[in-house]
């Protein structure tokens, strides 16, 4: 499969994510790196920039995109079989909600979901049973649209907190390629 991979501002399962990454390229998939313009730029005390952007180089063979203009492609070339955002903070949760792309991620997810192929979405957010609620909720009743698996990942300390388990991404893929969700798509605390 041509598996779009797109990743957002939760920094800190990047370890997660990359070691999902080099999975799916061992099972003979062609992974698509996309980023967003956080990733694309900010170092964090999780890791650098640059040195994460080139890690997924590395590993998936392929140049990452990162601006509008490289993403928007993708969609008209029908060139990703499934798009996975994983991590998906709140934030890009909200403007996949809420039909907006004002980036790589959003845009990327735009143009490809115009082709009614799968877009597979890996929360990472603090607020998913806050305000951000409501846009789980849209996105889970939208055409083509699915989850990986996720849970509370500290319920006493940040109670409206919810994060994707990441190991779950190919399976999620494969059912999304069979128009199926996964599940259970809410998992018991670990």
């Amino acid at each position: 499969m041509n598996i779009g991979l797109a990743i957002t501002g939760s920094f800190c399962t990047y370890s997660q994510i990359l070691e999902q990454i080099k999975f799916l390229v061992e099972k003979g998939n062609n992974v698509i790196p996309i980023v967003s313009n956080e990733v694309f730029s900010i170092d964090t005390r999780f890791g650098n920039a640059n040195e994460f952007i080139n890690k997924l180089e590395e590993i998936t063979k392929n140049k990452v995109v990162h601006t509008i203009v490289e993403a928007e492609p993708l969609g008209p070339k029908n060139a990703i079989d499934v798009l996975a955002i994983a991590p998906c903070t709140g934030n890009t949760l909200a403007k996949l909600a809420n039909g907006l792309s004002d980036d790589a991620v959003t845009m990327s997810s735009k143009a490809h979901m115009r082709n009614y192929k799968p877009l597979v979405i890996g929360l990472s957010t603090n607020d998913a049973l806050g305000l951000n609620l409501q846009n789980i909720a849209k996105l889970m009743n939208a055409k083509n649209v699915f989850f990986i698996p996720f849970r509370q990942d500290a319920p006493n300390t940040k109670p409206k907190s919810m994060i994707a388990d990441f190991s779950l991404l190919y399976d999620t893929i494969l059912s999304a390629i069979e128009n199926k969700q996964i599940q259970p798509i809410i998992l018991g605390t670990k």
